[in-house]
């Protein structure tokens, strides 16, 4: 099975930042938060957390939920299928190459 998609390369290129994935983690420990609430954890300027969360957004990482002037942003993590239906294709992948391996070695040691 590929993994090669649109959506599955804008899911690994979103959290290969460690900001995105710091704020995206946030959301998902604490909820719903307001760009300036992040802004204050994130260590880096406004502009910069809301380009971060543009990139999420487009990820499908957060959802976002315009209140009067401020956007609250929720993160999505159902979103994270194709990463998780990756990582366990590749561990099975892996688990049986050292199998084999060490089929082979136990053979090589007899």
């Amino acid at each position: 099975m590929s993994y090669e998609s649109p959506q599955t390369d804008a899911i690994f290129k979103a959290l290969s930042d460690p900001t995105r994935r710091g704020i995206f983690e946030r959301l998902c420990r604490e909820g719903e938060q307001t760009v300036v609430a992040l802004t204050r954890h994130a260590g880096i300027s406004q502009p910069a957390v809301s380009k971060h969360l543009a990139a999420l957004k487009l990820a499908g990482l957060v959802t976002d939920r315009p209140d009067g002037r401020q956007t609250h942003y929720s993160a999505q993590p159902a979103a994270l299928g194709p990463l998780r239906d990756w990582t366990v294709e590749m561990t099975a992948f892996w688990r049986g190459r050292f199998d084999k391996l060490d089929n082979l070695l136990n053979r090589m040691d007899q």
